[in-house]
């Protein structure tokens, strides 16, 4: 008689923990992958950030800017009462029951790290290796002259004095925004556009934070979510700032990432808006940037501009300054470090230095001709 061997099959399923690791796995080969396609083949980030980035501006920042508020601030926020649960959760088993909840909740802040750092990847990363904006826009980058400088700063004083004749002010002298400056902001976008063909595209309304404090105590104006694809900026500051600060912001969205470039960007779209109030904004900050420049390296001749300024631009200057002064600490200086670190991993190696080459653009820019 003959027997029949059965043998049992072996069950070869992953199960979930499996699957997370794979994920996990396959986001890291994923996004490095990306990124070092990006970093040594130009032609693919410059390819990417015009015809495959778009797509998710077009896509994912349409749908977002359905909503009113910013859909990451919420995110983040859920994300935190999400993480409290699991943790008073984890308190209720026993030991050996403890270190399992725990083993298994750290895996699954894997797998949502992994998913955040593809969004990244996809809506941000890839894009600090396109083209510079100068290169784009045809803007000659070189040696100047502190003549030169002086001259930039002069032209600056006198437009910053002549727009803050025509904003509104408060009791306090306080410069005053008009209503619906998020559709201002994307009009003017739109305004530079015509000069700048590459900045041409959609802009969704920029949103400022339900608790702006969490920028204001990092000494951040603004922030781009790469995730959700929104401008955030902060409503706390001095309003002078929230123009440029949205048009900055905005400029992301076009993929270029650097901050001297978004900067710029920021600075020539306010001076494009119709608008008095972004006028005044951007050749606020403008002239900042370069004074500080100037400061540095001839510090007479920038106290003979600042002795040129008005005294409802000075109102504004020193609100500004004690704005940020209220939120300088131990938050701050590590939030320093952090974005500083930040820009230097992402090809700006002068990291939060990289700020005062706006100024190199600034100079580039007059030689147009074209600046109001």
């Amino acid at each position: 008689m003959n027997k029949k061997q059965h043998h049992k099959k072996k069950d070869i399923r992953l199960g979930k923990n499996g699957v997370k690791l794979l994920f996990i796995g396959g986001c890291l080969i994923f996004n490095f992958g990306l990124l070092a396609a990006a970093r040594y083949f130009p032609a693919f980030a410059e390819f990417y950030a015009k015809y495959i980035y778009p797509l998710w501006v077009n896509t994912l920042g349409r749908f977002m800017s359905l909503f009113p508020v910013s859909v990451v601030e919420i995110l983040l926020y859920l994300l935190i009462i999400y993480i409290l649960i699991g943790f008073f959760r984890i308190l209720i088993f026993k030991k050996d029951g403890r270190l399992r909840q725990l083993g298994r909740g750290m895996l699954t802040f894997l797998v949502f790290a992994s998913a955040l750092f593809a969004s990244y990847t996809i809506n941000c990363g890839i894009n600090y290796y396109r083209h510079t904006f100068a290169e784009e826009a045809g803007l000659e980058i070189k040696e100047r002259s502190v003549d030169e400088l002086i001259a930039l700063c002069e032209k600056l004083t006198a437009r910053v004095n002549t727009y803050s004749e025509s904003i509104v002010r408060n009791k306090h002298g306080l410069c005053v925004l008009e209503t619906d400056t998020g559709e201002r902001a994307v009009e003017a976008m739109h305004a530079v556009s015509e000069e700048f063909s590459a900045l041409a595209g959609y802009y969704p309304r920029p949103k400022g934070l339900i608790v702006s404090q969490i920028l204001s105590y990092q000494q951040l104006t603004g922030i781009y979510s790469p995730f959700t694809i929104e401008a955030n900026y902060n409503r706390q500051m001095t309003s002078y700032n929230i123009p440029f600060t949205m048009c900055h912001e905005l400029s992301h969205l076009r993929g270029f990432m650097r901050e001297d470039e978004a900067n710029f960007i920021a600075y020539a779209a306010c001076l494009a808006s119709d608008d008095v109030d972004f006028n005044y904004s951007g050749a606020l900050t403008g002239w900042i940037y370069a004074t500080n420049a100037l400061y540095k390296i001839d510090p007479e001749a920038y106290s003979g501009i600042y002795e040129q300024l008005s005294e409802e631009v000075l109102t504004d200057l020193q609100a500004n300054n004690d704005f940020w002064d209220s939120y300088e600490g131990t938050i701050s200086k590590v939030a320093n470090q952090v974005n500083d670190s930040y820009l230097k991993a992402n090809q700006q190696t002068d990291g939060v230095m990289s700020y005062n080459r706006m100024v190199d653009l600034m100079l580039a820019y007059e030689d147009k001709g074209d600046v109001q």
